[in-house]
């Protein structure tokens, strides 16, 4: 049995033999549908195939109307773009998908890299216990989007700290820059390590942390985009931090219910409160690493209280935690620093719970995996607005402004047809912060409220075909009321508009 669960492989093999697990299980999820789980992976993929096709930094002429128009575009997932386009040789659509795959593997592989760092026992299947945490947060995974590259950038960063790779840390927080616009998030982790070196150990050292804010500011600074960068994260960022929910944004940015959070990550629940019971059952104070890792836990459960978005990191931390917490207790030999335990406990430790976590895996992981398939073919079709962009493209001249109805239709109508280009997307904040009452016009028109759409779209927007999903019923009225309004494409999915000039 100690063989089983501790086994004997080269560390090539172990990462290798891992890698492996998390592939296979989250193509299993990836795969159980032909379709993409989240709208924004059609627009990055896309991304990437416009960057190998023209250039690092191809032209982006498709949102003139927001803070992301040719002037003034910034690239804010760049690196993650550049890491897709060995994706972007054949379909689009199975290169995306086989994209988050790798990407989820190779985090969850950095997650075990930073266990195995810290000599946690039975590192290998703590690190798959990621698959069995959380639902949400495998569904999260499975988004071509840099989420989980994110948090395989995490998993080093801390490894590096513990470490004293402090060189490394700058090099990393520089390339997280370029990657994401999350890379805040490795300097909050820098501060929480500094902070628990000086709890744990009375002593101040700020050179991790000193690394981390050189790599960041020097990844702002020496950026393809400055000074765009800097313009867009303060404009971008802000109204998250202050009004999130003052316009309709996604959900992401929306906490859930207390009953939606234990629905769907009831393990990750529970494996924070063990490790929590596990420093109890210690008897001496938390050392760096733990109390970085037990801060780094709260840090994220106070932000998806905040935004449901933060699910990708939670469950993890949580597992980091724990396993780190419970490591000393699962050890062969009491280490003499620990309180000694009973003889009877000691050995329900050393081989009752190997037993326990094991089951809770493969129950874990069934259940998560069951419900992760379920969230994912409830996708909508990849095919949607496909035909209707053809039309578009057949029938109107390069460049045509389109208006449409829908904010986050955009990623879907740019993977289909970049021969137009949209009033907004990806964030509808990035139209409302180039011109609010623009904006304002745009949902009121969208809700049906305006009525003489043929003159005010024109005038306002510069736009002279309208596309709309079928659910708009209030604009779809008006415009077919509107005699310089004529319907000239439908079907199941959209109708299409053309402004009577």
């Amino acid at each position: 049995m100690k063989n089983f669960f501790q086994p004997r492989l080269p560390v090539w093999a172990q990462a290798a033999l891992l890698f492996a697990i998390f592939f296979a299980f989250m193509a299993s999820i990836q795969f159980s549908t032909p379709d993409m789980p989240d709208n924004d992976g059609f627009y990055h993929i896309k991304m990437a195939s416009l960057m190998r096709e023209q250039g690092l930094k191809p032209a982006f002429p498709y949102m003139p109307l927001t803070i992301l128009n040719g002037k003034e575009f910034y690239d804010h997932h760049f690196l993650f773009h550049v890491a897709l386009i060995p994706f972007t040789f054949g379909d689009l659509r199975l290169g995306a998908k086989w994209s988050a795959v790798t990407f989820a593997a190779l985090a969850f592989l950095a997650v075990w890299w930073l266990l195995r760092g810290q000599k946690v026992r039975y590192a290998g299947f703590w690190a798959i216990g990621l698959l069995a945490v959380s639902q949400a947060f495998l569904y999260r995974m499975s988004i071509t989007r840099p989420l989980s590259l994110s948090l395989g950038v995490l998993a080093l960063g801390l490894h590096w700290m513990f470490t004293g790779k402090n060189r490394h840390l700058a090099v990393l927080a520089f390339l997280y820059v370029w990657m994401y616009d999350a890379f805040p998030l490795l300097t909050a982790l820098a501060v929480l390590y500094t902070a628990a070196l000086w709890l744990t150990e009375g002593r101040l050292n700020l050179r991790p942390l000193a690394f981390v804010a050189a790599g960041t500011v020097l990844g702002l600074i020496v950026n393809i985009y400055f000074p765009q960068d800097l313009i867009f994260i303060y404009r971008h960022l802000l109204p998250k931090l202050t009004n999130a929910t003052s316009i309709s944004v996604g959900n992401e940015w929306y906490p859930y219910d207390t009953g939606q959070l234990l629905q769907n990550s009831p393990l990750a629940l529970i494996i924070l409160l063990g490790g929590i019971l596990a420093l109890g059952l210690r008897g001496r104070r938390m050392n760096a690493p733990l109390m970085t890792a037990f801060l780094a836990t709260a840090l994220f459960g106070l932000m998806l209280f905040q935004a449901r978005r933060f699910i990708e990191y939670f469950p993890a931390f949580a597992l980091v935690f724990a396993s780190m917490a419970w490591s000393p207790l699962l050890e062969s030999s009491q280490d003499k620093d620990l309180e000694p335990l009973p003889k009877k406990v000691s050995v329900l430790f050393k081989n009752g719970v190997p037993i326990i976590l094991f089951i809770m895996l493969l129950v874990g992981a069934y259940v998560t995996r069951r419900d992760a398939v379920d969230s994912i073919q409830a996708s909508k079709t990849y095919t949607l607005y496909a035909e209707a962009t053809k039309w578009l493209m057949a029938n109107t001249a390069p460049g045509e402004r389109i208006f449409q109805t829908d904010w986050d239709d955009f990623p879907r109508l740019f993977y289909y047809d970049t021969y137009n280009t949209y009033l907004v997307g990806l964030d509808p904040t990035y139209m409302q912060l180039y011109n609010p009452d623009l904006y304002d016009l745009w949902v009121s028109i969208t809700d049906g409220n305006v009525h003489n759409l043929s003159k005010v779209i024109p005038s306002e927007f510069g736009a002279y075909y309208v596309l709309s999903d079928l659910q708009h019923k209030g604009f779809i009225s008006a415009a077919s009321a509107d005699p310089g309004m004529r319907q000239v494409y439908r079907d199941q999915q959209a109708v299409i508009f053309e402004i009577v000039k």
